[in-house]
């Protein structure tokens, strides 16, 4: 079994995902709003298609029987039980706004 991309086994040396082109990589990095010079354009297309054949290889493992899952581990929260307490009162949240006017926290306007 190869290696490829440093992150493990490919489980074919055959791969039907072709190389990108540079005018693909090019309409990529406009939809992302990329400038790339001609060498960035050249690195990025190799980068982009090994990204895809490792993709492709991962399309030929066997995943009969697996359940999906979004965790790999056990989900816990590390947070407090939610517990209802006294609020500040309005004094006191004006004491930490920047600006108040008429007991309302003053803020720049955004609109015109």
């Amino acid at each position: 079994m190869a290696c490829g991309l440093r992150n493990g086994p490919v489980l074919s040396e055959e791969t039907t995902t072709p190389e990108l082109t540079t005018d693909e990589v090019r309409h990529i990095a406009a939809l992302t709003r990329l400038g790339l010079s001609d060498d960035e354009v050249e690195m990025m297309r190799g980068q982009l298609s090994s990204i895809l054949r490792v993709f492709e290889s991962l399309q030929q493992v066997d995943t009969e029987g697996v359940e999906p899952t979004g965790h790999t581990t056990e989900v816990r929260t590390v947070l407090r039980d939610d517990a209802p307490r006294e609020s500040l009162g309005r004094d006191g949240i004006l004491k930490n706004a920047p600006d108040s006017e008429a007991g309302y926290v003053r803020v720049r306007p955004i609109l015109g």
